[in-house]
């Protein structure tokens, strides 16, 4: 396969960035269909990156003998069920998370990918394709920090973002589901283990709003993991000084920091308000290279036969593990695996 021809499906902020991403950026792969329920945003999005095949219909795209591969950016609730159809069409599939928006979701996604084990599919745990992140995994893997005890993950929204994070609340499952996937995806990737037991706490310390649906603008959790590792995870949403992601290893012969210090680039500004750096405005300038290492291990996995790392498996996994975090978070006790 010279060229893998793939249709995205989706064109919100993310699967935008995606489409242009495939147009101009994966070596050995074209975008050849756009798919969208908005005829207008389709049209400016297929006119503007050249793409002739244009979709509203995610049936009618993956019928269409021009395409290999199909990556879907759509709304959480149809992942399940276009991974099922574009698997069962022939096509290999990457998907973003979540893998399902309900544990039985996610049991039926894997049976798909089972079921299919010719085709290629992937999941878009992306901040494994951060090369910070995969320079801090390999050296704990090279044991350089020995046995890792403690893995702690922040990640944090900014405030200005929140009225699209109330908005989205009815379907976002709540913040363990909605944002602390990739950090339990990470605590599992560098400690090589599952967790055993969590309690979680937090509370709607500035919006109230996100209360009816049992959920917080700011939570944490600590977990216990077989192998020994605790694990801390906190997600806020009302980060005044922007996005903000920032992981700790600490091991027993030393540690890693990524991104301790939140900075969109190494300039330094000296102004009137005295010596400062400025952060990431969201997810999409934070992981801008890990979005794009993605598609590439999917399209390469594609071309070579390989089989890639984050297996559905792991979808399935982080959202039990989410469910079970919101459950201790709700019940406000600690709950076992």
């Amino acid at each position: 396969m010279n060229s893998v021809r793939i249709g995205s499906v989706g064109l919100g902020r993310l699967g935008i960035r995606h489409a242009e991403n495939i147009a101009g950026k994966i070596e050995g792969a074209s975008l050849t269909a756009l798919c969208d329920v908005d005829p207008a945003k389709l049209e400016e999005a297929a006119r503007r990156l050249g793409v002739s095949r244009r979709f509203t219909s995610f049936d009618e795209m993956i019928r269409c003998d021009e395409v290999d591969a199909v990556v879907i950016v759509s709304p959480s609730a149809l992942h399940t069920g276009q991974i099922a159809a574009a698997l069962a069409a022939g096509k290999h599939v990457f998907s973003e998370k979540p893998l399902g928006v309900t544990a039985a979701e996610c049991g039926e996604a894997e049976k798909a990918v089972q079921a299919h084990p010719d085709l290629v599919f992937m999941l878009g745990f992306m901040r494994r394709f951060d090369e910070s992140y995969r320079y801090a995994h390999d050296k704990v893997a090279a044991g350089v920090i020995g046995k890792p005890v403690l893995f702690r993950s922040n990640s944090q929204d900014p405030e200005k973002f929140i009225d699209g994070a109330i908005a989205f609340a009815p379907q976002s499952g709540g913040q363990f589901l909605d944002m602390a996937v990739h950090d339990i995806d990470l605590a599992r990737w560098f400690t090589g283990s599952e967790p055993e037991s969590v309690y979680a706490i937090g509370g709607c310390y500035a919006h109230p709003e996100f209360a009816r649906y049992q959920d917080g603008d700011n939570v944490s959790c600590l977990l216990k993991f077989k192998n020994g590792a605790m694990v801390f995870l906190f997600a806020g949403r009302t980060a005044p000084h922007g996005y903000n992601v920032e992981t700790e290893i600490i091991g027993t012969k030393g540690t890693l920091r990524i991104a301790s210090v939140p900075q969109k680039n190494m300039v330094e500004i000296l102004d009137s308000h005295g010596v400062r750096r400025e952060c990431s405005e969201n997810f999409l300038e934070r992981f801008e290279t890990a979005y794009v290492n993605e598609v590439r291990e999917f399209v390469d996995c594609i071309v070579t036969g390989r089989r890639p790392e984050v297996t559905v498996h792991d979808g399935t996994r982080v959202s039990e593990i989410a469910y079970v975090c919101k459950s201790a978070f709700e019940q406000g006790k600690l709950l076992f695996f």
